[in-house]
């Protein structure tokens, strides 16, 4: 077994609501190989995007460490942790979140304009990876010129540009119909394959789940 690229141990969230505390994770431990794709499933409300948005240190656990390629997340300041998701993780979503005011090419070129790179290696970097998802021909055309399916693989494009090591996908495909949805998921996988990119993906698809490499289930707290 090769070093995991990606070790959560005893992660904890909980919530107050009201006078309640709401318990989201119970001592979560996951373990994510480099190249490998996760499919992670649950109930609605079972804490599956609060998991995803603490591996991609969007939130913090109450308790749990986190180590990313052989680095301990846990108790970095947030300029050090905003700088480790610009660099290392991708992010993808149901709704696609692109600038409507920007072409594809500039959507895609965003995250490293925002990370001071040069706009010329941006722009090949940009065009290349439009191309490589079947957009070569929309490169200017902005979002709403675009159909659902073409703005969630933009939006794909974007979250590979800085060429992470992880991508983190939260129901990817559930604003899209069936077929966008499945070229949507094939590009995930060839994408996997051809770049060593680990993939954790949150769905509701169990067509999708199956076909990852592992599935795992977020039940009461835990995966399993």
């Amino acid at each position: 077994m090769n070093k995991p690229l990606l070790q959560a141990t005893g992660l904890c969230k909980s919530y107050l609501s009201g006078q309640d505390t709401i318990t989201v994770l119970k001592e979560v431990d996951l373990s994510v190989q480099p190249g490998e794709m996760t499919a992670i499933i649950g109930a609605s409300g079972s804490g599956k995007t609060t998991l995803l948005q603490i591996l991609g240190t969007l939130d913090v656990p109450d308790a749990g460490h986190i180590v990313f390629d052989g680095t301990e997340l846990t108790g970095k300041s947030e300029p050090e942790l905003a700088g480790h998701r610009n660099t290392r993780i991708g992010f993808i979503f149901q709704f696609h979140h692109l600038l409507p005011e920007f072409s594809a090419l500039e959507n895609v070129m965003m995250p490293g304009l925002i990370n001071g790179r040069p706009r010329s290696v941006l722009k090949d970097k940009a065009q290349e990876l439009l191309e490589r998802v079947g957009l070569g021909e929309r490169l200017e055309h902005r979002s709403g010129e675009l159909s659902g399916g073409e703005q969630q693989r933009v939006a794909l494009a974007r979250a590979l540009v800085m060429e992470p090591a992880l991508l983190l996908a939260d129901e990817p495909t559930g604003n899209l119909d069936s077929a966008s949805g499945t070229r949507v998921f094939a590009l995930l996988r060839e994408l996997s394959a051809s770049l060593g990119l680990a993939v954790v993906m949150v769905t509701h698809n169990m067509e999708l789940a199956r076909a990852m490499d592992r599935c795992l289930t977020l039940v009461d707290g835990s995966l399993r």
